[in-house]
């Protein structure tokens, strides 16, 4: 069922149907490749979030999940997305790093890279460049569920960051929402 490059396996039984999903680590200038899909379920009703036109699930349609993080390089190309690290925001619950909510108002982000939790990037757009501590892992492995606010899985190579990173790269609020950037380690 999986091949000799997973590190480990998970199956997961979904309406009796066994799921694999198989646990990779890019090396160093490889590419994160797609490990499997994650099935959308319909929100109950007022359950997901849709602050910073984030994406609700839809029933049935299939979202593709990554086991592994992408390649780092120095610096890493990434798309810069829009998160609220808040309580009741469109990030769900508290931050994986440090179990805590945080101000929009603060430079803050979510990566899905590992072992980066509470530690600084620079992240580079627009001719300016902003500080901003890790402190949530944007989950790429799972989604469509009430602890992931019926949101779908992270995509691959993404930054999701609190509106103090947009606005101190001086990007217009009209423009938020995705953005090209550059980033690397503080």
């Amino acid at each position: 069922m999986f091949s000799e490059s997973c590190l480990s396996t998970l199956v997961i039984l979904n309406n009796n149907e066994r799921l694999g999903t198989c646990f990779l680590e890019a090396a160093e200038g490889q590419a994160c490749s797609p490990s499997g899909n994650v099935t959308g379920t319909k929100p109950p009703a007022g359950e997901c979030n849709e602050e910073n036109d984030s994406d609700c699930c839809v029933q049935g349609e299939l979202y593709t999940i990554f086991n592994c993080s992408p390649p780092v390089s120095n610096p890493t190309n990434a798309l810069l997305t829009l998160n609220s690290f808040e309580e009741g925001g469109d990030g769900g619950g508290p931050s994986e790093c440090d179990n805590k909510y945080h101000s929009d108002d603060k430079p803050v982000v979510a990566l899905d890279y590992e072992s980066r939790c509470l530690k600084n990037i620079t992240i580079s757009a627009n001719g300016k460049s902003v500080v901003a501590m890790v402190v949530d892992e944007c989950d790429s492995t799972m989604g469509c569920d009430k602890d992931h606010d019926y949101q779908p899985p992270c995509r691959n190579n993404i930054v999701d960051a609190s509106k103090a990173v947009w606005k101190a790269l001086g990007i217009a609020q009209s423009d938020w929402g995705e953005l090209q950037i550059v980033w690397s380690d503080a």
